[in-house]
């Protein structure tokens, strides 16, 4: 359990602010993005019969990535979950099911405390509280090829490793199965690839907003690598 919160501490003390969103064009009909920049994920606006997804915009492979998600008080039904998939996890399904782990594309835990892959469920961790928001923290290491949770800022541990073996993009993914549940991003971190990715950081973290990146004297081929860090 230790080193995860080692790993989670470096990452917060020398990687960087992300600033990824959930994806308005890679969802299920019932979910509908609200909020600064699509960060809150509301599912099932009126009434629920299946199950919804939403990718995140972030493609997760060779890094070190750290994000929050906070459910708010509304956290019940068959499955709310957290995790990762490819482009190829399904988003909706009209029945009550765990999606995000529900075949090879994706892994993923559930409020009720069970991780799923390959259609496989296993008791990972606790039930969660229902009808008490919570927050989900959720770090992917590449290079260890590990998933890990965190609860309310405890460390669950480690509930997937081998990703690095998978040959394809990995996004963040989260699902809900009840009316009218709500997800918002909260802190994302990810270690730095290089120098200039750190140069980048710390431009990109005096700017108020993105349009102020086309007002700076700059190459056009540079703008655009530091827009490409605010999607």
């Amino acid at each position: 359990m230790v080193h995860h919160h080692t790993d989670l501490m470096s990452l917060m003390l020398q990687g960087c602010d992300d600033y990824w969103a959930w994806n308005k064009k890679d969802k299920s009909h019932e979910v509908k993005l609200t909020g600064t920049r699509q960060q809150t994920a509301h599912f099932h606006p009126k009434w629920s019969n299946g199950t919804a997804g939403v990718r995140g915009t972030r493609c997760l492979n060779y890094g070190t990535h750290y994000w929050e998600v906070r459910v708010s008080q509304r956290l019940f039904g068959t499955s709310m979950m957290f995790g990762v998939g490819t482009k190829h996890a399904r988003l909706h399904v009209d029945a009550f099911v765990n999606l995000v782990g529900e075949d090879e594309q994706s892994w993923g835990i559930s409020h009720k405390g069970t991780a799923w892959h390959n259609g496989k469920g296993r008791n990972f961790t606790k039930p969660f509280h229902e009808n008490e928001a919570t927050t989900v923290g959720i770090l992917f290491d590449w290079s260890k090829g590990t998933l890990s949770y965190f609860k309310d800022g405890e460390p669950l541990g480690v509930a997937f490793s081998g990703l690095n073996r998978v040959n394809q993009e990995l996004y963040p993914i989260v699902c809900s199965t009840a009316a009218k549940t709500e997800m918002t991003l909260g802190r994302r971190r990810r270690m730095y690839h290089n120098l200039q990715d750190r140069c980048r950081a710390a431009i990109v973290s005096k700017l108020k907003e993105e349009k102020q990146i086309d007002s700076l004297p700059l190459p056009n081929r540079m703008r655009t690598f530091l827009k490409d860090t605010l999607r």
